[in-house]
């Protein structure tokens, strides 16, 4: 018996043909969740949908974004953690530029108070008075009667003092006399900053001149026995003016500027 083959439109669809259509069909079912519904037991003996060249281009796709995504998360995350260290590399500049700024401020405030203290300090010692020779004590008082002073009386004290002791002046002032003064001998006669005036006479030598400025305890002279004495020694007189005859008492003068004598 003879078998006629089908031809024309009523071909029977190939394999692949077939295999297509179901192909799409699932995609289509699938799509609208239709296939999860449906029995489909007469597909089983067809390809899977994988064979089909459908789903590996799908899956493909899905790939790719996946990396694009994880590649921008990635510059996202490398963006931020840059742009952190950036603001923390600004941060330790502007704290370190505040910790120079406050440690410049700091020396300079440590640096004027030292400047006050010295200036003060300075200001004290200028206006101290200091006794005319270290470690020694008045021999003579102060108006002690006597045929040696041609006034009948001291004029001043007697510091215990051997030739060639460092004689100072009591504090600040300028030097207005230095030379011989007759019956004083070598003498130093200076104005001090509060107008009164000191001699120191008797001396061995001297150290000043007229017009230089001296401060408390520089050493202006050498103690001696020049002039009218019996013995060396220093002769100290507090004044109110450069002249003989305006002495006042020197030992209350001293105490007066804090003085022990």
């Amino acid at each position: 018996m003879a078998f006629t083959r089908a031809t024309g439109k009523h071909r029977r669809p190939s394999r692949m043909q077939r295999g297509t259509a179901r192909a799409a069909g699932v995609a289509a079912l699938a799509t609208t969740g239709v296939i999860g519904t449906v029995a489909a037991p007469a597909f089983a003996a067809e390809p899977a949908v994988e064979q089909t060249g459908l789903t590996p281009v799908v899956t493909m796709g899905d790939t790719v974004a996946q990396q694009i995504d994880a590649q921008a998360a990635a510059q996202k995350q490398a963006a931020e953690e840059a742009a952190a260290k950036k603001k923390a590399e600004e941060a330790a500049r502007e704290r370190a530029a505040e910790a120079a700024k406050e440690a410049k401020e700091a020396a300079e405030k440590a640096r004027e108070a030292k400047e006050r203290a010295a200036r003060e300090a300075e200001r004290k010692r200028l206006n101290t008075f200091v006794p005319p020779i270290s470690g020694s004590y008045v021999s003579t008082g102060y108006r002690a009667s006597s045929g040696l002073w041609s006034s009948g009386s001291h004029t001043g004290v007697d510091f215990h003092a051997a030739s060639g002791t460092p004689v100072h002046a009591v504090g600040m002032g300028t030097v207005v006399e230095a030379g011989w003064g007759g019956s004083y001998g070598n003498q130093i006669v200076i104005k001090m900053n509060d107008g009164t005036y000191t001699q120191y006479g008797h001396l061995s030598s001297i150290s000043v001149s007229v017009g230089q400025r001296v401060t408390p305890g520089q050493q202006i002279g050498l103690s001696g026995a020049t002039g009218n004495v019996t013995g060396p020694h220093l002769h100290f007189e507090a004044r109110t003016s450069p002249e003989y005859g305006s002495d006042i008492d020197p030992v209350a003068y001293l105490r007066s500027h804090g003085v022990n004598v």
